[in-house]
């Protein structure tokens, strides 16, 4: 126990350091990650936290898994479908092109042209985990070059089942064939349908029943269920986990739980991402890199460099600006996760040798590690042309951040509210706990989700900082101050209008940060009191100058009325 105490205690020192060292020099917390690994790795001086570094990768990668999950979650299968195009073309030819390229490269240094091949597909193959995570960090998912790359990065995770397939024909080992192609086709086709049940019927069904009884935890342990079973089912399968879990994601994107599932997991995603960079950065052998520091040195170079010409000529071909083809092709030059399984299984089949394994698992982790300030440097330079352009490029990282209202509660204020927005063609979101509520706002075609909105990770999740203003429209008080609080502490530049029951309740509100607060009771007793003087003849302009008497200066004429 003091040994692990002691090994936590250092990596979460080294780590944190490194971290805000990276983020204050701009380059992000990846570079940090790696940098803290290989400081508490097995193959450096200092600390040793593990020496089973593989093992650590191996448990890590499922943060891999949970991140490809929640993209699934925002990658509705209308929106994947629009990019067809991407994933199919743009993807296929980037991996078709620099596999043969980095082959042919790789044959001078290999006798058989079918392992340069192979190795040669191997590390055209990007990092999944490194990009996601970049473009998360940086704000740019949903940017022009965010979305070829996630297009990319998909079809080569597809990439990865025919290159396993093709293993064993390379080796010179005995294979056993007790498995025929037909058993194989059934399987794969049996864990789709599996999966295809589960993700459109089963899950949100289940979801739907503790949602109804207001137990987070079943919640919570059902979607970690979901992630698991779809990572198991195309495993099984001889695919993707992250595949797998991509689908489920996508399956549950239209459910009404979709923002509450990615609240609910975010934090595991994180902490299992952090780990998994730390471990590829533990699996740096400077030890093999120093035996023969220039072949290695000009594989990285060689490789960074032909994989970032060819997405950069294949993004100008399929119509993308240059400014979008310099950042996408400093982004994904790098090999990804995917060549330690690879060269794991190509090692034990016996088609590479222990040397040719320390090196291209090396040249992965360098690549990794360099990525964030190659991609810092590339957007730098893409600005600086599209600045430079005679046609002045459009700005469209921001494209997709539309202003929108965000409405917490869908009771018979909510619905007045949500109504009132739809009429006038203002994007918002609503969030409410009552799944009954919820239910009957997507009946009516609204965008109406489950959610706590006093949960603060779902704020995040939702990217409450795009939103213009909040309407807070929750029955119980200490809940909407809570929430006021927060967001004006996170978000001041959002504007929040609040609901009150009493005169007690707003000044609560107001003195939170909220901007308006609606007193319930005492509208509907100025509301009555109007109608009375009107029904008795009180001409209009006279009960005018009245209501504006009570209104004012956040109703002090009332207060001071009603003081005891």
């Amino acid at each position: 126990m003091d040994f692990f105490l002691l090994s936590a205690l250092v990596l979460l020192a080294v780590t944190a350091i490194m971290v805000t060292i990276s983020k204050h020099m701009g380059l992000g917390s990846i570079l940090g990650l790696l940098i803290a690994g290989i400081i508490v790795g097995p193959n450096t001086p200092g600390p040793i936290v593990t020496s089973e570094v593989e093992t650590l990768r191996h448990f890590t990668e499922f943060g891999v898994v949970l991140l490809l999950f929640i993209i699934g979650l925002e990658m509705q299968p209308s929106k994947l479908w629009s990019m067809r195009k991407e994933v199919f073309g743009l993807g296929s030819l980037q991996v078709i092109a620099s596999g043969v390229v980095l082959g042919f490269y790789m044959n001078f240094f290999v006798e058989s042209l079918g392992v340069a091949m192979l190795i040669g597909f191997t590390l055209a193959l990007s990092s999944t985990a490194l990009v996601m995570q970049l473009l998360q960090e940086k704000g740019k998912l949903n940017t022009e070059h965010g979305k070829n790359a996630f297009a990319i990065l998909l079809l080569q995770d597809l990439a990865v089942v025919p290159l396993l397939a093709v293993l064993p024909w390379l080796s010179t080992q005995e294979q056993s064939t007790d498995v025929s192609w037909i058993e194989s086709l059934i399987t794969v086709v049996a864990m789709f349908a599996l999966l295809i049940a589960f993700g459109r019927y089963i899950i949100p069904k289940a979801l739907d029943k503790v949602a109804k009884q207001r137990n987070k935890d079943a919640f919570l342990l059902l979607t970690l269920l979901s992630v698991v079973l779809s990572a198991y089912l195309m495993d099984h399968a001889g695919l993707s986990m992250a595949l797998g879990a991509f689908l489920m994601g996508m399956f549950l994107s239209t459910s009404r739980y979709s923002f509450q599932i990615e609240s609910s997991l975010e934090p595991f995603k994180g902490i299992l991402m952090s780990l998994f960079f730390i471990a590829v950065g533990m699996s740096i052998d400077f030890n093999a890199i120093f035996k023969n520091p220039w072949i290695f040195s000009t594989h990285i170079v060689v490789i960074l460099v032909l994989k970032a010409l060819v997405v950069f000529v294949l993004v100008l071909l399929f119509g993308g600006n240059k400014s979008g083809a310099i950042k996408l092709a400093f982004l994904l030059n790098q090999s990804g996760e995917f060549g330690f399984v690879l060269f794991g299984a190509a090692k034990a089949l016996g088609i590479i040798d222990d040397n040719l394994f320390v090196v291209g698992i090396g040249v992965i982790s360098i690549s990794m590690l360099v990525t964030p300030v190659l991609y810092s440097f590339g957007c730098t330079i893409a600005n600086k042309l599209a600045n430079l352009s005679q046609f002045s490029y459009f700005n469209t990282e921001n494209a997709s951040m539309e202003q929108k209202v965000v409405v917490a509660g869908y009771g018979s204020t909510g619905k007045v509210i949500a109504k009132m927005l739809k009429n006038s063609a203002i994007p918002f979101m609503v969030f409410d706990i009552n799944t009954n509520e919820v239910a009957h706002g997507r009946k009516e075609g609204l965008p109406v989700f489950f959610g706590d909105i006093t949960d603060m990770k779902l704020l995040s999740t939702i990217k409450l900082d795009q939103a213009s203003m909040v309407i807070v429209s929750i029955d119980h008080s200490l809940n909407a101050i809570k929430v006021v609080k927060h967001i004006k502490e996170n978000y001041p530049h959002i504007k929040i209008l609040a609901r009150a029951l009493d005169i007690k309740a707003m000044d609560k509100m107001l003195y939170a940060g909220a901007s308006w607060v609606i007193a319930e009771t005492l509208e509907s007793s100025i509301r009555t009191g109007e109608e009375a003087l009107s029904q008795m003849g009180v001409p209009m302009d006279e009960i005018a100058t009245l209501l504006e008497a009570l209104r004012k200066n956040e109703y002090e004429l009332i207060r001071e009325m009603t003081k005891e």
